[in-house]
């Protein structure tokens, strides 16, 4: 158990004090009144003062490690720095802080880490990019270290417009109240102003899939997809069984529609808004170009944590040394440093019904011309009848909500994986109130499963679709234009009990669509959509 504030610190002198004055009360009856006083002479009243000193000393060290500890870094003069705040019941939280911000250093992130307690709206108002790492105690309450921040600054208005945040929930859900100081944190911060990256992350009793969400997510902040998962998942072996390129001509980075069979004899669940999690590889020419490099034989046996394997296989999976770090080491020594490349997170964009998972992958180069690790893998270098390593990641905070309520959907470009699967869910629910927001460059090339939208319009079970290409002379426009133009639809349907779901780009397109959706509805009642998990997002 760790303490939240400097308050058991002094407990501990204090109390053992109070101790020794009862005893000496105690001892001062037994000798029947005031004893006389006599001279204890040079020696013993040095030796006297020498142990009170002592005492406040170590008192006085104790107190200030517990200060030290939680002060802020030499990286708070930094005022570019990215806070992260912690508030924790049993240390698990500041774990988390602390990994996180060693990842987010990994990717040349200046970091300052403060627990909540230590936050006042004066470094609020200054900080334009934070993360919060919270958990719940009890029946909804907060950490008992976060007293002092609920007590003077929750709940209360401050300045902070200018803020970018996320917030890491941890809860139980065997609580009816789970992970309710990290939603109510939240709603806090969004109704002063501040906007968030992506929706809270909820964890369950230290979920692994939530905390690789999380990972995934500041990965994104920083602008760097390489950062090492702290706990890779465990895939199963799914096959490559389709690639398909939809949007030949278009002038953005080639997407194709993937099909992926499950191992044989499984029958996986997943619910529409669920995340694969996809274990990338190499290329193999990459890995080939490594060996001849350093000299070693890639069909040397070598023994992982998974068994033995081709050292080749090892490395397709790993991150790739440095030709000189690995210099005089032989195949089982050079396996036993390498570090797993970091999972890929893609919208699943079909149901189990499907009996496969589909998903809609973009091309990505770097600046030098390389393909991105997931998309080179999926879009360029697996083959067909290939296995894939993929995990299914459950994300509640996206499923459709009941047939009997209306649902807005609102996505850009790839985004559509994600909306595809949530109406193929609503269409096999019977549900017809689905309004349907779109946006990519070019019609004729990147209107993304056409005939499906198409055909569910026709069927009554897309009650309005709007469309927006952006690079199409005749057009111009982005999905957030579609959406403030149609504002006196949407608030139509938002007083008919609608929902709001958006997935796409992080960048652009999501605060875009959130600014349109506080301007057309208002900031309160954008607020009490996200309280009632009517607003929800999926954005990378």
């Amino acid at each position: 158990m760790t303490h939240d504030s400097a308050s058991g610190s002094w407990r501990g002198a204090v109390v053992p004090l109070a101790v020794v004055g009862l005893l000496a009360f105690a001892l001062l009856r037994l000798q029947g009144g005031w004893p006389e006083w006599q001279d204890p002479g040079l020696v013993r009243g040095i030796a006297a003062v020498s142990a009170v000193l002592a005492y406040v000393g170590l008192c006085c060290g104790f107190w200030w490690r517990h200060r030290a500890r939680n002060a802020p870094t030499a990286e708070a003069a930094d005022d570019d720095a990215l806070l992260i705040v912690w508030a924790s019941q049993t240390g698990f939280a500041e774990q988390l802080a602390a990994q996180t911000a060693d990842s987010l250093r990994t990717a040349g992130v200046s970091v300052h880490r403060m627990p909540l307690a230590r936050l006042d709206a004066e470094t609020l108002a200054r900080t334009s990019r934070a993360l919060f790492v919270v958990s719940t105690t009890g029946e909804g309450d907060a950490p008992d270290g976060a007293a002092v921040f609920v007590r003077d600054l929750l709940d209360r208005p401050v300045a902070a417009s200018g803020l970018h945040y996320g917030v890491l929930a941890l809860g139980d859900r065997e609580y009816h109240q789970f992970c309710a100081f990290g939603h109510r944190l939240d709603a806090w911060l969004r109704g002063n102003g501040a906007r968030p990256w992506f929706d809270l992350v909820e964890v369950d009793d230290g979920d692994a899939g939530a905390l690789r969400h999380w990972q995934h997510e500041i990965g994104v902040v920083a602008g760097c997809g390489d950062l090492p998962d702290w706990q890779p998942p465990r895939y199963e072996a799914w096959t490559l069984a389709e690639r398909r390129l939809v949007n030949p001509g278009s002038v953005g980075g080639s997407c194709f529609h993937l099909v992926l069979h499950p191992p044989r004899g499984v029958r996986p669940q997943w619910r529409a808004g669920d995340i694969a999690e996809i274990g990338p590889r190499h290329a193999p020419e990459a890995v080939a170009t490594w060996l001849f490099e350093t000299g070693l034989e890639g069909m040397s046996t070598v023994r992982t944590d998974d068994g033995a394997a081709p050292l080749r296989d090892v490395l397709a999976r790993s991150r790739l040394p440095q030709v000189a770090e690995v210099a005089g080491l032989d195949a089982q020594a050079v396996a036993a440093q390498l570090v797993p490349l970091p999972h890929r997170e893609y919208s699943i964009a079909s149901i189990p019904d499907d009996g496969a998972i589909h998903l809609l992958v973009r091309q990505f180069r770097h600046a030098d011309g390389r393909f991105g690790l997931g998309s080179g893998w999926l879009g360029m270098h697996a083959r067909l009848g290939d296995t894939i390593a993929l995990r299914i990641r459950t994300n509640s905070n996206f499923h459709v909500p009941a047939p009997v309520r209306p649902l807005i959907l609102i996505g850009n470009g790839t985004g559509i994986a994600g909306l595809r699967a949530l109406l193929k869910e609503r269409v096999a629910a019977g549900a017809q109130r689905n309004w349907l927001l779109f946006g990519e460059r070019n019609r004729a090339c990147d209107y993304h499963y056409r005939d499906e939208i198409e055909t569910w319009q026709s069927q009554g079970f897309l009650a309005r679709v709007d469309l927006a290409f952006s690079r199409d002379p005749s057009e111009g426009l982005y999905v957030q234009h579609r959406l403030a133009a149609a504002a006196e639809a949407l608030r139509d349907w938002v007083r008919r009990d609608a929902a709001i779901y958006v997935c796409g780009s992080l960048e652009g397109m999501a605060p875009a669509v959130d600014a349109v959706l506080a301007d057309a509805l208002g900031g309160e009642a954008v607020q009490a959509l996200v309280e009632q998990g009517r607003y929800r997002r999926d954005v990378y």
